[in-house]
């Protein structure tokens, strides 16, 4: 029998620029939506909906994954100050070995600048890693106590019983592909509890996205794949995930 497995959700508020940036993306998204829908109907405007998605879970993250002026003079990420600040050095001072996913390999970046600045050791698997054998031991055998990876390279087939701690910094909607990743740890050969982070940005699509998760596993699949075909959005559905609170 496998060792208990715990969620936590951390619900973190975004700082006031980051508010400001995300509520600007917003209302532009919302207005591009709307406008796409009215010319050419729901069907025929998934790809749209898709990248508006997109640019708010960006946003999220990290404003600087948004490829724009406006987002590149947001230093601040309140997602990356918790997980860096606090969240991290809590969990590197028990003793924990992480592993953190996210789907956005900038982010993960972003991320592996600021622990080298910090000096904390860790490990990175991507698409582009070419020897995945070495970060893979190298977190194993307890060289390491953090593991940086991304949702395609790592989402399945890893056996990284060595962690205690998984850390989902962006949500993957897909609570199926959320557990495969968390399963990395918690499988068979796991001797210690496995907590599982999930870090959730308040009153954002985030949250939204994970109140839909609930409901329309398939819609949520459409999502996270980025697959129109696969994007079963209704009117009702557009409007939650894009009205303002």
């Amino acid at each position: 029998e496998l060792p208990p497995k715990t969620e936590i959700l951390n619900t973190i508020e975004l700082g006031k620029a980051q508010t400001d940036l995300y509520e600007t993306i917003r209302a532009a998204m919302d207005k591009r939506v709307r406008e796409a829908i009215a010319v050419n109907g729901l069907d025929r405007s998934q790809i749209v909906v898709l990248d508006a998605l997109l640019k708010l879970r960006q946003v999220c993250c990290h404003p600087r994954l948004l490829k724009q002026e406006s987002a590149q003079n947001v230093e601040e990420s309140a997602k990356t100050a918790f997980l860096m600040d606090e969240l991290l050095p809590e969990l590197i001072e028990e003793g924990r070995r992480i592993l953190i996913f996210s789907q956005f390999t900038e982010m993960l970046a972003l991320i592996e600048a600021r622990l080298k600045k910090d000096g904390t050791k860790f490990v990175k698997l991507t698409g582009s890693t070419k020897d995945r054998e070495t970060p893979i031991r190298e977190f194993q055998t307890g060289n390491v106590p953090v593991f940086l990876i991304s949702l395609k390279a790592g989402g399945s087939g890893l056996n990284l019983t060595a962690a205690d701690t998984v850390i989902h910094y962006d949500p993957w909607w897909n609570p199926a592909a959320e557990a495969q990743a968390s399963d990395r740890a918690h499988r068979i050969g796991q001797t210690k509890p496995v907590f599982v982070h999930k870090l959730i940005c308040e009153g954002t699509i985030e949250e939204r996205i994970v109140k839909m998760q609930q409901k329309k596993a398939a819609l949520v699949e459409g999502l996270l794949s980025g697959r129109a075909d696969k994007l079963q959005l209704t009117q009702s559905d557009i409007q939650a995930l894009f009205a303002v609170d």
